[in-house]
């Protein structure tokens, strides 16, 4: 049987004007030509593109640009601290067959892609979407996960993600769509992306309409993180899919020198829901290698979420969340899962385990 994804990531993946190397960076004016050894020592371990959307949105004469910080490489990316880990918030101790991950019992990933339009330099799975990574399931893989969800009937969710599952084309995305759809038991497809950010252009009437089965509710969760980049065409993107009666969540990584004030925070959340876009999650950032210098204390993180409370309309308030290193689960943070220890916190899931967490802005 040909495998019903070749193909699958269409040629966007290779769109002219994504800047990709060193050479292309220097030349767009987005990093200086001294920085040239250490851009291309990074983009020998981790994949880089920065596509014409998110490059014209960066402030060339803004030495601390936000946007460029998140997505051109920087050497620091080189330094990688011993609590790192290359799978930080463990998809590979749930994974039962390739490309699924089983973490809560009503939902499941299908890790569809590996491939992203833009690549952030504080990916979760960088390490999974770098040079040499496999593009694609296999034909294998990919019927050994539709043959998983179908035997498990406690899940509800599929949650589309990779890589970018905006990275199918229209047509192989409804039949993605259409098989998850037989499937009685799943109701509801949640696709997490950038693209509606970083290539909204790919956003098309088709492929809203390929989202959509009988039987199937779809949800999408926008990745975004400041407010510069919801350009018009980002927000054109966003109202095809909220006109087309999709549900639009957000996810945020809370990044220093990116959103790591209350009032660019709000900002953002702010405007996400003036595009339909219901503010979802405020993450943490995950332990991934050389992320260090994105970081902020947890105590840091949770000053800056309780001064939104004051200012900030229930509609604009995501959830400040970790994902537990290890693959323990997401958990607010709130002082029910926290306690202050030497050096970080313990952290209790929501199954009552108990887990360290190094965080250097605490002393116990």
């Amino acid at each position: 049987m040909p495998n019903p994804l070749n193909k699958l990531v269409s040629l966007a993946a290779r769109d002219q004007g994504t800047l990709r190397t060193a050479d292309d960076l220097i030349g767009a004016g987005l990093a200086a030509p001294e920085a040239r050894a250490g851009l291309e020592e990074v983009a020998a371990r981790y994949a880089v593109a920065v596509t014409p959307t998110l490059a014209a949105a960066i402030d060339t004469t803004n030495a601390s640009d936000p946007i460029a910080r998140q997505f051109v490489p920087d050497a620091a990316e080189l330094k990688v601290r011993p609590e790192e880990l290359a799978d930080p918030i463990g998809d590979d101790a749930h994974s039962p067959v390739p490309g699924v991950v089983h973490r809560y019992p009503d939902r499941a990933l299908l890790k569809i892609v590996g491939v992203c339009a833009v690549y952030c330099r504080f990916c979760f799975r960088r390490e999974m979407v770098g040079p040499g990574a496999a593009s694609l399931l296999s034909d294998d893989a990919l019927e050994q996960a539709f043959a998983y969800f179908a035997a498990h009937p406690d899940i509800w969710e599929v949650i589309l993600t990779g890589g970018d599952p905006f990275m199918l084309s229209a047509r192989r995305m409804g039949e993605v769509v259409g098989r998850l759809a037989a499937i009685p038991h799943v109701k509801i497809v949640r696709h997490h992306t950038r693209v509606p950010i970083a290539a909204p252009e790919r956003v098309t009437p088709a492929f809203v309409a390929a989202l959509k089965a009988p039987g199937i509710t779809p949800y999408v969760a926008v990745h975004v993180n400041h407010a510069r980049e919801l350009t018009p065409a980002a927000r054109a993107a966003l109202a095809r899919l909220a006109d087309a009666g999709i549900p639009l969540l957000s996810q945020t990584v809370l990044l220093r020198g990116v959103n790591d004030e209350a009032g660019t925070l709000a900002e953002l959340f702010r405007a996400l829901v003036e595009c339909r876009v219901k503010p979802y999650y405020l993450h943490h950032p995950d332990l991934a290698p050389g992320t260090g210098h994105f970081r902020l204390p947890i105590a840091e993180g949770q000053a800056l979420v309780r001064a939104l409370r004051g200012r900030l309309s229930g509609i604009a308030q995501p959830t400040y969340v970790l994902d537990i290193p290890g693959g323990a689960g997401k958990v607010p943070l709130t002082p029910g899962h926290l306690a202050a220890i030497e050096g970080g916190y313990r952290v209790s899931d929501n199954c009552g385990g108990l887990h360290a967490y190094a965080d250097e802005g605490t002393n116990g």
